[in-house]
C-alpha cells in the first residue's frame, strides 16, 4: 500500500468513476483498476462492488476510504512539520449549526490569508457527533456550545461569552421584558441544542407563561420573524449582526442577564494545538467585546 494508491482511491470516491479518476491522477483507467485491485488484495477486502455501473463503494470500502483520507492527511502534516512549516497542512474542523457559525468561515478566510499553506476543512454536524469525532481523531477540533458531555481526554476553551436578548419589533412599546414575555406573541426557539434548553429554563425560572405563535428551529429565521412583526423572542447577541437588526429593540433577558458560551473542543494532547490556538485567537477577536482569551494550559 502506498500513497499513490490511496490518492487514486479518493479520486474515485470524489469523481464517481474510474475513468474520471484516471484523468485526475494522470493514469489510464486500466492502471487505476489495477491499483484498486492491488489494494483490495493487500487489505483482503472488496472496496468496490463491480456488479453495478459505475462500481459502488462497499461498506468495507467506506472504512478503507476513511483510513486513506486519514493516512494522507497525516503524511501531509508530517512533511510540513519536517520542513519546519508549523502552520501548514490540513486542519479538520467541525461546527454545530449555531448562530455563531457565521463567525467560523470568516475566521477560516483570515487563517488562510495569513497562512497560505494551511488547508482548513469544515464539516457541520450535531455536537455529540463532533465531540466523538474529535475524541476519535477524525477531527482536529470542533466549535460547540458549553457541553456537559465532554470527556476528560478533551479540552473545551470558550472564545465567545455573549448575552441573550429579548428582541422586540420596531414600533412595539417595550420597557419591562417580563411583562412583554407574558403578554406579547412569542416565537419559540424549538431545537435539540443547549441554547434552546437554556432559554426555556430561564423562562421557567422567571415564571413566564408565553403566548406562542410559532416554533422555529433556526435563530436566523426567528430574527426575521421578529423583524417582520410576527412576535417577540429571545436570541443570542451574535445573531444580531446585520444592519437591519439595528431597528430591533433589545432588552436584557434574565435577572441577572443570561449569557451563553461557545468554544473549541480539542484533544488534550492535540497534535495541531498551535494552529488551534491561533484559530481561537482569531475567533475571539471577531467576537469583539464578548470574545474570550484562551486560557493557558496548567
Amino acid at each position: 500500500m502506498d500513497t499513490r494508491q490511496l490518492k487514486t482511491l479518493l479520486a474515485i470516491q470524489s469523481h464517481g468513476t474510474f475513468a474520471q479518476a484516471a484523468d485526475l491522477v494522470g493514469l489510464t483507467p486500466s492502471a487505476v483498476s489495477q491499483q484498486v485491485h492491488a489494494l483490495e488484495e493487500e487489505l483482503r477486502v472488496t472496496i468496490f462492488d463491480r456488479s453495478t455501473r459505475p462500481p459502488r463503494i462497499t461498506p468495507e470500502g467506506v472504512q478503507v476510504i476513511e483510513m486513506a483520507s486519514d493516512i494522507l492527511r497525516r503524511a501531509e502534516d508530517t512533511k510540513a512539520s519536517l520542513r519546519g512549516d508549523q502552520i501548514a497542512g490540513t486542519l479538520m474542523l467541525g461546527s454545530v449549526r449555531s448562530s455563531a457559525l457565521n463567525l467560523l468561515p470568516r475566521a477560516m478566510v483570515q487563517m488562510r490569508g495569513r497562512y497560505p499553506d494551511l488547508k482548513p476543512s469544515l464539516r457541520v454536524s450535531l455536537s455529540s457527533t463532533l465531540i466523538a469525532d474529535v475524541a476519535g481523531g477524525r477531527l482536529d477540533a470542533a466549535i460547540v456550545a458549553e457541553h456537559l458531555g465532554i470527556p476528560n481526554t478533551l479540552r473545551w476553551s470558550p472564545f465567545l461569552r455573549e448575552p441573550l436578548w429579548v428582541i422586540v419589533p420596531r414600533g412595539m412599546e417595550a420597557s419591562d421584558p417580563i411583562e412583554l414575555l407574558n403578554t406579547r406573541p412569542y416565537i419559540r426557539f424549538r431545537s435539540a441544542v443547549p441554547l434552546a434548553n437554556l432559554i426555556d429554563t430561564e423562562l421557567s425560572r422567571l415564571g413566564v407563561v408565553t403566548n406562542d405563535v410559532a416554533e422555529i428551529d433556526t435563530i436566523g429565521s426567528i430574527v426575521t420573524g421578529v423583524r417582520q412583526g410576527l412576535g417577540i423572542s429571545v436570541v443570542p447577541h451574535v445573531a444580531l449582526q446585520e444592519p437591519e437588526d439595528l431597528n430591533i429593540m433589545r432588552l436584557a433577558f434574565g435577572a441577572p442577564q443570561v449569557t451563553r458560551q461557545i468554544g473549541i473542543v480539542e484533544r488534550t494532547a492535540a497534535p495541531r494545538a498551535e494552529i488551534i490556538a491561533l484559530l481561537h485567537a482569531v475567533l475571539a477577536d471577531l467576537c469583539g467585546d464578548y470574545g474570550v482569551v484562551r486560557p493557558t494550559r496548567s
